[in-house]
């Protein structure tokens, strides 16, 4: 195994049983590094001070991490300005915020047989938002009556 020392330098490669004693010598423990690598990393540290170090960097990854959320907005097929405006201003929000949203709009009755209407109202808020943001592709049916578009806030370079 190839080891490193408590100091961070390089003593090389030795048998197992030389790497034990040195560590036992030291008062410290041998800790596995690298297993995958050919021959495996081991290292001479104090165990307890590594996964402490280990989990402080866990967390701190954690802190950085983006979780995405998915703000859902539901049209009718026959809605009117005003409110559709509301609805367009409150995507502009999200998306501002950084989230995705998702236009969803539930057909009933005679609109089933009518998709094209429910598919240019949901066009009609995507062009109204082509400022800051793109679509994530076509309008889609999820099940027999909803449709749903998905707009993704536009990266600016």
């Amino acid at each position: 195994m190839r080891l490193v020392g408590p100091d961070g330098k390089q003593i090389g490669v030795v048998r197992l049983s030389e790497a034990m004693d040195l560590a036992e010598e030291k008062g410290l423990d041998l800790v596995e590094i690298v297993p995958q690598a050919k021959p495996p990393v081991c290292k001479v540290i104090d165990f307890s001070k590594y996964r402490y170090e280990q989990l402080k960097k866990d967390k701190d990854a954690r802190k950085k991490q983006h979780i995405v959320v998915v703000k859902k907005i539901r049209f009718s097929s026959n809605i009117d300005d005003h409110d559709f405006q509301t609805k367009v201003d409150t995507a502009r929000r999200f998306l501002e915020e950084g989230n995705r949203v998702k236009l969803t709009l539930l057909m009933r009755g005679r609109m089933i047989a009518r998709r094209e209407m429910a598919e240019k109202v949901l066009l009609r808020a995507a062009e109204a938002l082509t400022d800051i943001a793109k679509t994530e592709g076509p309008p889609s049916m999820e099940g027999a009556t909803n449709m749903s578009l998905v707009l993704v806030k536009k990266t600016t370079k």
